[in-house]
């Protein structure tokens, strides 16, 4: 009799202003990928630098369920993280997050055995300050794109794509691009007949009201 295949733990860093939308949407897409995925099952965690609830830029409030602790304690260690999501958030809490810390410490950490590394909106520039889009080609919130170009070791993508894949690292364009990307790494990871399932169960069939083409950015928010 087969064994059954391990966990697939996805883990998904947070901080105070993070984007609201970055987070709940991959949770969403992720969960649904859960219960219709019967080959294996999986784990969907937040984790911050402590478990003290904190804000989303939008004001609500997030709990976490682990600390970055947690990952290293060799007493009672957390499993190893599959698949890494890195969200977006606050220009202010951005510029201190990318200096150093805890924050970009734990991506290295789990980037390290990490199936897929992946981040959503202005998330890039987090993997980027950690040096783990070097020598990839990635995306970011088409805003943020000046911001991404001053790391010389990433292949900026062209234009705005909604995200892109390369090799093991998938990086997403702004906020909503996060259900486009999700829903790629659910075929991925589960096969299009889950990702499609996982499509039609949220009706996940984007008709927005307004036509508008992004106008290129040439300042990088993060400078004064």
């Amino acid at each position: 009799m087969a064994q059954p295949r391990p966990p697939f733990h996805i883990t998904i860093p947070i901080y105070p202003g993070v984007d609201l939308l970055d987070v709940a949407a991959p949770v969403e897409l992720f969960s649904w990928m859960a219960e219709a995925w019967k080959a294996r099952a999986t784990t969907i965690t937040l984790a911050a630098e402590h478990l003290t609830p904190l804000k989303t830029r939008d004001g609500l409030t997030l709990t976490p369920q682990r600390q970055f602790a947690d990952y290293a304690d060799a007493a009672a260690p957390q499993p190893q993280t599959h698949l890494l999501w890195v969200p977006g958030g606050a220009p202010d809490v951005l510029r201190k997050l990318m200096r150093g810390g805890p924050y970009l410490d734990f991506l290295k950490a789990q980037s390290a055995g990490a199936d897929h590394v992946s981040s959503v909106c202005e998330g890039a520039l987090l993997l980027a300050a950690a040096g783990l889009l070097d020598g990839y080609r990635a995306t970011t919130h088409w805003a943020f794109i000046p911001c991404l170009q001053q790391f010389p070791a990433i292949k900026v993508a062209d234009g705005f794509p909604r995200y892109v894949i390369d090799g093991n690292r998938i990086t997403g364009g702004g906020i909503s691009s996060g259900l486009d990307e999700a829903l790629a790494i659910v075929a991925h990871v589960a096969g299009q007949d889950i990702a499609k399932h996982v499509q039609m169960i949220t009706q996940y069939f984007p008709d927005p009201p307004f036509e508008q083409t992004i106008v290129p950015a040439t300042h990088c928010p993060l400078q004064a």
